[in-house]
């Protein structure tokens, strides 16, 4: 894998097992993921929120197993507290992260490969009997074909170069066995194979938000298609994972309102740790 940045190595976060006992309680681990749109000209803000609810695909590194994804698998050689999901480079939550990240990306054609690192927040609620809010803010990142030499840009793109740094810095060795083997490229094909086919083959619909009068590819781009393989070019060619980077993490209980509290960490670089408080909900 290539090299991390100069940080200190990541110690465990604290939180992680909580909120993956919380999430294995859901029904399906949806949470809303906040971005930043570039506001019209002479809008009194440079940018505008965008909110929408999407799927947990599990933590960067640690491929969640699914017996009917035939992908080839990145030994188990590395750990994250980076919450994943996946997204088409057609929709605008890719133009979001790199156009408000620190290369602010102004055009949709230079969003196409790996990159970004906009601002995020991410919001799960776990209702029942748990009836606890997770919270993180920090960054996310896209991880594209481009990650180990294809697509439109090469491996040593900036983007490319940015995502693997930063990503990077926040992947924990657990095997040393095996780490030089690791791939990039195997990981993200891992999460296309854990999609179900008919998930697959939704990265093949017409032009996402596109006015349904205007002309299209209609021969390769259909609406309920499905994928029953991993190397489907259309579909590939779409398809988007991203990373979310966290800086700050919030659960908050209110399981019982009498003993209500929130626990707030947030990570600190220079030492790998996380620090812990916790305060009035």
């Amino acid at each position: 894998m290539a090299s991390t940045s100069n940080s200190a190595a990541p110690l465990p976060a604290p939180w992680k097992s909580s909120f993956v006992e919380h999430l294995n309680q859901m029904d399906s681990p949806e949470f809303v993921f906040s971005s930043l749109h570039p506001a019209p000209k002479n809008s009194p803000s440079d940018y505008l929120p965008r909110a929408r609810y999407c799927i947990f695909r599990g933590f960067w590194a640690e491929l969640p197993e699914n017996k009917h994804n035939d992908a080839p698998k990145n030994e188990r050689v590395y750990e994250s507290e980076m919450p994943t999901f996946t997204t088409d480079v057609r929709m605008n939550k890719p133009f979001e992260l790199f156009a408000s990240s620190s290369g602010h990306a102004s055009e949709r054609s230079q969003t196409h490969g790996s990159g970004g690192g906009g601002p995020c927040e991410a919001v799960w609620w776990v209702k029942g009997e748990t009836m606890v809010q997770w919270r993180m803010q920090g960054k996310a990142f896209i991880v594209g074909p481009d990650v180990e030499g294809e697509g439109e840009q090469s491996r040593e793109s900036s983007g490319v170069r940015t995502v693997k740094s930063e990503l990077g810095s926040r992947m924990r060795v657990v095997k040393e066995e095996g780490k030089e083997e690791w791939s990039w490229k195997k990981e993200l094909v891992g999460h296309f194979g854990n999609m179900s086919p008919g998930i697959r083959g939704s990265f093949r619909a017409p032009p996402p938000g596109q006015p349904v009068d205007q002309p299209y590819d209609d021969r390769n781009l259909k609406l309920g298609e499905k994928v029953n393989t991993l190397d489907d070019p259309v579909a590939r060619q779409n398809f988007r994972v991203v990373v979310i980077k966290p800086e700050m993490v919030e659960s908050t209980d209110l399981s019982d309102p009498t003993k209500a509290r929130r626990q707030q960490y947030r990570y600190d670089g220079s030492s790998g740790q996380w620090s812990h408080v916790e305060t009035w909900p």
